[in-house]
């Protein structure tokens, strides 16, 4: 028999430090659970400055989960371009490769020979031409590589300039009003005049071509065309830029280049059907020297990975290329970026490789199809109308509201849930092109009847049940004018999408059947700041300094 000591369970935890916390009155007492720590009752988490000492991990994991579950659902957030949903796979390798540095060439050759190939491929799908020698690199965004873009241009023009003898002092480029923020960043930052033009109703929201031909000169170093506004999914007309351009040429001898932002629309349009109306947008566009994508949009990565490629490499300046010598190994660079992570990189070949053309098509398809019944059933309600137009018909002719909302709706839903929408055999083809983005306002009608509901209500009734749907101007020069939009990505399914109409028609049933809804408090809540800040901010307003954004519940992301 063997012999056994008596074991003191007093001190057994006495000496379990990492598992001590400290009372109230001094004393220790075992951490249970990740919430018997002070911090379960007797002290606030830090917020402002560093612990003197830690806390255990697993409370200190539950503390900023719970915070967190204060974030809307990914998945719900109509609102963003940005990808939401991995599958099991493509979450395993980003995990798997969290640590890797896509600087580090030398230590990771394979994702960096993996980047090289999602540059190679993607030149391809862009139409690069034979002969051509397609360069590219990957950016932590479309953001990075419109800057690398416009750079580029503007390198180029003062090369040419300088070697003609003229002034490099004042140039400008071209952008539609409806530009993301971070066009108009790449003016102001590398010192650029942004001449931005108005779009209207006749331009369909967009860059007007009329305005490009009336703004060029000797001094503008491109144009950015986007392909896919983010107010209303529309593709700019590269082809209609490209020949005035060519025409500009002819009579001046003014070569203008033009970089396109396909942020969102460049791993839409060479999948879908309807591509981008039978026109011409990408390299095969001899004008067309560079293109910019987001790979965490309809790449189907998440944030973030963008990537930027030129047609040749004749077009990248050399003297803003840096060859780097680091960790043993030798890159030649172009980013504003050093470190980044790699994991997406790897995420972006895997989607390439796995999903093949057919797959992006298929899903593609899909976001549109689903894009088109949450519109034909927001008109189909009488109460809506959409400025978006991918549910038209390339042969013109728009869909009709219906004297019975609930009929009108429930049938426009459940002729696909049931498996006969009449549309089985439609492809994007047969529809104008653009996005998966549904821009949608109160007709005319409905304001004259209701005119105390605002768009904003819907916006923020809808955030009651966790939809997140901004609601927000037009540009300027068409701001008067408010929309809601929703943007479809790979993870609306039909239900979900059921279950999202069903919502809004509720929510403006509910509005209709009231008098006037009080959402100030609500209102404040949502983005009301402080009353130190307020009084701040009607200081500023008082000194003509605050200026308003675009009013609404919106942010572009890139």
């Amino acid at each position: 028999m063997s012999l056994s000591r008596h074991v003191d369970p007093e001190d057994l935890i006495h000496h379990l430090q990492g598992s001590e916390i400290q009372t109230s009155d001094g004393r220790t007492s075992p951490h249970l659970t990740p919430y018997s720590t002070d911090y379960a009752s007797r002290k606030a988490i830090p917020k402002f400055s560093i612990p003197q000492d830690g806390a255990p991990s697993d409370t200190v994991y539950a503390m900023i989960r719970d915070e967190l579950e204060l974030d809307g659902r990914p998945n719900l957030n109509l609102a963003s371009f940005v990808d939401t949903y991995l599958e099991e796979n493509a979450q395993k390798l980003m995990v798997e490769n969290l640590a890797k540095n896509l600087a580090d060439n030398d230590e990771y050759p394979a994702m960096l020979s993996m980047s090289e190939r999602c540059v190679s491929i993607l030149a391809n799908l862009w139409g690069v031409q034979k002969g051509e020698k397609a360069i590219g690199t990957a950016t932590t965004g479309s953001s990075e590589a419109i800057h690398l873009g416009g750079l580029a241009m503007k390198r180029r023009w003062q090369e040419k300039r300088r070697a003609e003898g003229k002034d490099t002092q004042k140039p400008n480029i071209i952008m539609g009003s409806n530009a993301q923020v971070a066009l108009l960043k790449f003016a102001r930052y590398f010192d650029v005049e942004a001449r931005v033009l108005p779009v209207s109703a006749k331009s369909k929201f967009r860059l007007d071509p009329d305005l490009v031909r009336e703004n060029l000169d000797e001094n503008t170093i491109g144009i950015f065309v986007i392909l896919g506004s983010t107010y209303t999914g529309h593709y700019e007309p590269v082809w209609e830029i490209s020949d005035i351009l060519d025409e500009f040429q002819e009579k001046t001898g003014i070569d203008i280049p033009i970089h396109v932002d396909a942020a969102s629309g460049g791993f839409v349009a060479p999948f879908t059907h309807a591509g981008v109306g039978g026109h011409k947008w990408n390299f095969e566009l001899p004008r067309v020297k560079s293109i910019n994508t987001s790979g965490h949009k309809y790449g189907l990565v998440t944030p973030g990975v963008g990537w930027v490629i030129w047609r040749d490499e004749s077009f990248l300046p050399k003297d803003l290329i840096f060859e780097l010598h680091y960790l043993g190994g030798k890159e030649l660079s172009f980013t504003l970026n050093f470190s980044r992570p790699g994991a997406q990189i790897i995420v972006q070949y895997f989607n390439l490789i796995h999903l093949g053309f057919s797959g992006y098509r298929e899903i593609m398809e899909n976001c549109l199809a689903n894009a088109r019944l949450l519109s034909k059933s927001l008109e189909a309600t009488g109460w809506y109308t959409c400025l978006s137009d991918i549910h038209r018909r390339v042969s013109g002719g728009g869909t009709s509201g219906a004297s019975d909302v609930k009929d009108a709706v429930k049938k426009t839903v459940s002729a696909v849930s049931g498996g006969g929408s009449g549309e089985s055999s439609d492809t994007s083809a047969a529809y104008i092109a653009g996005l998966p983005v549904v821009s949608f306002r109160f007709t005319d009608d409905f304001k004259s009847q209701y005119p105390h509901i605002k768009q904003e209500t819907v916006s923020l009734l809808l955030r009651a049940r966790q939809w997140i749907i901004p609601n927000y101007s037009l540009p300027p020069s068409e701001d008067s004018t408010e929309i809601l939009r929703v943007v479809v990505r790979e993870s609306m399914s039909l239900d979900l999408l059921d279950r999202l109409v069903t919502d809004i028609v509720q929510v403006t049933e509910t509005l209709m059947e009231n008098d006037e809804v009080d959402l100030t408090i609500l209102h404040r809540q949502q983005k009301g700041p402080s009353r130190k800040q307020d009084k701040d901010h009607k200081k500023e307003k008082a000194l003509g300094e605050f200026r308003r954004m675009a009013e609404g519940i919106h942010r572009s992301v890139c």
